[in-house]
């Protein structure tokens, strides 16, 4: 299975009620698997009901594919949501956020050498073993490097993605933010990155801060994004085609119609590809 080339959103709960009743033109909703992992309640419901009129992706936050080990317990769980709603997508993050029994609720950078290429590739073979499918991997919003890092970023994934197999999961407000927190070009950035194995992009918004060396840019995922990513996003779309892009807003969430607006936004410029390759 696969998302289709279309716009789709973050689910919310409070926008539920607005979903049903709009029935909007959507490709897909996205979840977080950790906010689906009870065994019932409202949650459930809802993403049922969603389910059969929407495609479905499950975004992880919680697997930790960059950590010392897996926690079994925690990958067990991602397998049943799977397996109970056969999301057209799954997905993690190329990060780690527990050490030990330790969870830090943070999606925390990677040192870029070969010993970390061998335990991030076992990780995915791992999870697609246990999942039966391929998932996808997210490049993380960055806001220090490590000197001891031998392989580019780029290449680093591309690398992990011909050895597993795995897809991977552009995320163009992450790639933004990386790039103005080390003064770097994200179009150079872009240039050594394997478009080919995306299968879904990201866009969300972030938050600035001025410091005496610069800008310093968080992926806050609590606001519009911004026009530079829209640009970026562009130049994506026209080396690559369209592609499936999810609008991110999981703080200070907006009324539905504000979110709706996002992804419409999306929408148009998929569409602008779309009729361009057609006349081509």
């Amino acid at each position: 299975m696969a998302l289709p080339p279309q716009a789709g959103v973050g689910f919310k709960p409070q926008h539920f009620k607005a979903i049903r009743a709009t029935c909007p033109d959507l490709g897909f909703f996205e979840i977080h698997a950790e906010n689906f992992m009870g065994a019932g309640g409202a949650p459930h419901a809802m993403l049922a009901a969603l389910r059969q009129d929407y495609a479905i992706s499950i975004h992880g936050v919680g697997l930790s594919i960059g950590g010392s080990s897996l926690d079994p317990g925690h990958l067990a769980r991602v397998k049943a949501l799977c397996d109970r709603y056969q999301p057209d997508s799954f997905s993690e993050h190329l990060a780690w956020s527990s050490h030990g029994n330790e969870y830090l609720n943070d999606l925390l950078p990677l040192p870029y050498t070969p010993e970390t290429l061998n335990r991030v590739c076992e990780h995915v073979d791992h999870v697609q073993e246990v999942l039966r499918r391929r998932m996808l991997l997210e490049n993380p919003a960055t806001y220090v490097t490590f000197a001891d890092s031998t392989i580019p970023e780029t290449e680093f994934m591309a690398m992990i993605a011909r050895r597993t197999g795995c897809g991977l999961l552009l995320d163009v407000n992450n790639v933004f933010v990386s790039c103005t927190n080390h003064r770097s070009d994200p179009l150079d950035w872009l240039g050594g990155f394997p478009l080919e194995l995306v299968g879904e992009i990201h866009l969300g918004g972030h938050d600035e801060e001025e410091l005496p060396s610069g800008p310093l840019l968080i992926d806050a995922h609590g606001r519009e994004v911004a026009e530079p990513v829209w640009a970026l996003y562009g130049q994506v779309l026209d080396r690559a085609g369209p592609l499936p892009t999810l609008v991110e807003w999981d703080n200070d969430i907006p009324e539905w119609p504000v979110l709706k607006a996002e992804a419409d936004r999306a929408s148009s410029m998929l569409a602008d590809r779309r009729q361009h390759a057609a006349a081509q």
